[in-house]
């Protein structure tokens, strides 16, 4: 196929996943493995997530109703330390896959997120340069939608003024993949990231390694 954009999620693939700190923190804190995971996956339409990302309630208000549906799960926990352990670091390999792909093709960030990524008025990102080489940036707590609803597609597919079948898009996770690829768009699956760039280099064509 012939794709002309590249459409990235952030956490879990330009940086590290997420749940990796999460089974530290579970570890460090008596709980059981996956919990957090199994808190996020209650409600999903409506949970402190979804809230929070979609920018309907602030940091203090993610707190206090996450922290009443781990109790209601069974394990108290402390929102303001689960929130810190989205801070990843970047993966370099997949910042350098983000730069060549910005040189030929256009490309997007899709991520859902609850803070700018890229507000003038803001001190900068700690991740800006890499944030700089995106076409697009489009954010659930902005767009007041978030991924896997089809319309945070759609939006993005509008800005680039592509069809979702001119994209490619990456992600971390299955169920973000799942719309995109019903919407046309061919979708890779980031666990390894080395593998993930294989795929990719087959579809657009050109390499992505040093």
């Amino acid at each position: 196929m012939t794709v002309t954009a590249v459409l990235f999620d952030f956490g879990g693939v330009i940086l590290s996943s997420p749940f990796e700190a999460f089974a530290r923190y579970e570890a460090d804190n008596d709980l059981p493995n996956g919990f957090l995971r199994r808190i996020n996956t209650i409600n999903p339409d409506d949970n402190a997530w979804a809230r929070l990302e979609r920018g309907q309630v602030d940091i203090a208000g993610f707190c206090r109703q996450f922290e009443a549906e781990a109790l209601a799960a069974g394990h108290a926990v402390n929102g303001r330390e689960v929130l810190d352990l989205l801070a990843g670091d970047l993966r370099p390999e997949m910042v350098e896959v983000v730069r060549r792909c910005s040189r030929r093709l256009k490309t997007a960030l899709l991520t859902n997120n609850f803070v700018g990524l890229a507000d003038a008025d803001d001190a900068p990102h700690p991740h800006h340069d890499v944030i700089g080489l995106f076409d697009v940036i489009v954010e659930s707590s902005k767009a007041g939608v978030r991924k896997p609803d089809p319309r945070f597609y759609v939006l993005a597919c509008e800005q680039l003024d592509i069809l979702p079948s001119d994209a490619v898009f990456l992600d971390d996770l299955g169920i973000n993949l799942k719309p995109a690829r019903a919407l046309g768009m061919h979708t890779i699956k980031v666990g390894d990231p080395a593998t993930a760039i294989v795929e990719l280099e087959a579809v657009v064509g050109f390499p992505l390694r040093v």
